[in-house]
């Protein structure tokens, strides 16, 4: 018996990025980007090999449909298809594209695309420095124009980029080598500008390839919770979710900064470098949805003290300090704790704001997961997780909000940029280690069963299956 009827229709998938799954970093005419240097520790797996979806690519599509999903939300390698700065494409990375999204909407899965997810070519870094030169810009554009034009009818649903406050933060996505902090801290602000702009452009030119096409921006919400109800303790969480989140949204829906960033950056000297049509171009698209990529949230209280740099960038501000938050419970890849509510809270501000449908892009459980003697995988811990965040769903959409889909994080296990493959997420176990790929087996763990009955079911029942083999 359905306990959490989902309406008809609702996208049940799941979600992957290119580097972190296919490998074959040097076949297929691919060129090199910012993703292919790992963390140079020889005992963690880098990308080179990651989940050999490249390879893999039919047998995952099967295991995609075996489990009922509707939905695959996926990534396009910039660099497989256009692997160096003289713009042309390459005819074997869009043939190995064309493959997996024909054979997805065979088996009646929609191939939901992200254009950007971290991976900046290195042949445009090596050429005028990436995403910190404006002409990051037209390239983007011109990526995108490719992959709209030649995947017209095919793709239906694009996302622009992937959690922009990460992809411009991280130096060794954007090839950002500066080590002044903050002289980085401006770099990743600048970035952030000419994302925006290119984003921006994108979608403008999507409503003139294909205008049944929808597309709009993935981010990683900060679900930020003042430590007390002190007032200065809310303060600080109200700046702190408009600095880390609000300002990325307001720009992609809104096209401007809201008024407190504005001020913020143009005190702190770090207001990015802009042209006067710029404002022209940020107003004149507005996306049709939101994604939304959520873990955990965090606590912050009122600054007092240094500025701390040694931490995530888009963490350092004179405004506010991050503090722990004790009612969550915290595990080993988990340390800011699992907070399901914190999803709801996140997602109904957003709407709040916007007024835009949302679906979750990503929502998943980081574990290291173990193989027993007889092959299974008990993960009752991913189970349990993504079990009170889709009640957490059911619940935003009884109230209205439009949530039009849910892709956990994530399909198979995926390389971590810092972890290799010691941190899993998946609903599919990848059989390698750290060293050793092996054959990169298959498994599939007790959440890819339990999943399968929630998309049977089009949601929660009461006799919810937790891992049992029920193939």
């Amino acid at each position: 018996m359905t306990k959490t009827q989902f309406p008809k229709g609702f996208l049940w998938g799941a979600s992957t990025s290119a580097f972190q799954i296919e490998g074959g970093f040097d076949e297929g005419g691919k060129g090199p980007a910012t993703t292919d240097i790992g963390t140079g520790n020889p005992d963690i797996a880098d990308n080179k090999i990651a989940s050999d979806h490249y390879h893999h690519w039919k047998e995952d599509v099967d295991l995609m449909a075996e489990m009922g999903m509707k939905i695959y939300r996926m990534g396009f390698s910039w660099s497989r298809i256009m692997p160096d700065a003289t713009g042309r494409p390459n005819k074997e990375g869009l043939k190995f594209y064309d493959q997996l999204i024909d054979y997805l909407l065979e088996k009646g899965i929609e191939p939901f695309v992200t254009l950007y997810h971290f991976e900046c070519p290195q042949a445009l870094v090596d050429a005028y420095g990436g995403w910190l030169d404006r002409r990051m810009i037209e390239d983007y554009v011109h990526y995108a124009e490719i992959c709209f034009e030649h995947f017209k009818g095919r793709v239906k649903r694009w996302v622009t980029v992937n959690e922009q406050l990460i992809a411009t933060a991280a130096g060794m996505l954007t090839g950002d080598k500066e080590l002044d902090p903050r002289k980085r801290l401006k770099n990743m602000y600048q970035m952030s500008y000419h994302v925006s702009l290119a984003e921006h452009k994108a979608i403008s030119r999507l409503r003139e390839i294909d205008p049944e096409a929808k597309i709009g921006p993935v981010c990683a919400i900060q679900v930020v919770y003042p430590k007390t109800c002190k007032p200065e303790h809310v303060l600080a969480a109200e700046k702190a979710q408009e600095l880390m989140e609000f300002y990325l949204l307001d720009l992609s829906v809104r096209g401007e900064y809201p008024p407190y960033v504005k001020s913020y950056l143009k005190k702190n000297k770090m207001f990015p470098k802009t042209k006067p049509d710029d404002e022209v171009e940020l107003k004149k698209s507005k996306p049709d949805f939101i994604g939304v990529n959520y873990y955990f949230s965090i606590c912050v209280e009122e600054k007092k003290g240094a500025v701390n740099y040694q931490q995530p960038p888009f963490w350092i501000s004179d405004d506010f300090d991050i503090c722990e938050n004790d009612y969550l419970k915290k595990t080993e890849w988990m340390d800011k704790g699992i907070d399901p509510v914190g999803l709801h809270i996140g997602m109904q501000k957003i709407y709040h704001r916007y007024r835009l449908p949302m679906i979750v892009t990503e929502n998943g459980m980081a574990y290291s997961d173990k193989v027993e003697k007889d092959g299974t995988i008990h993960d009752e811990y991913r189970i349990d997780y993504l079990k009170k965040h889709i009640e957490q769903l059911k619940i935003m959409i009884d109230e209205g909000i439009p949530v039009l889909g849910y892709c956990p994080w994530s399909f198979i296990d995926v390389v971590s940029s810092h972890q290799g493959f010691q941190k899993r997420y998946g609903l599919v176990y990848v059989d390698r280690t750290e060293t050793d790929p092996k054959q990169c087996a298959r498994i599939k763990k007790d959440s890819f069963y339990w999943y399968k009955e929630v998309i049977r079911n089009n949601g929660l029942t009461k006799e919810s299956i937790r891992g049992k083999q029920n193939g």
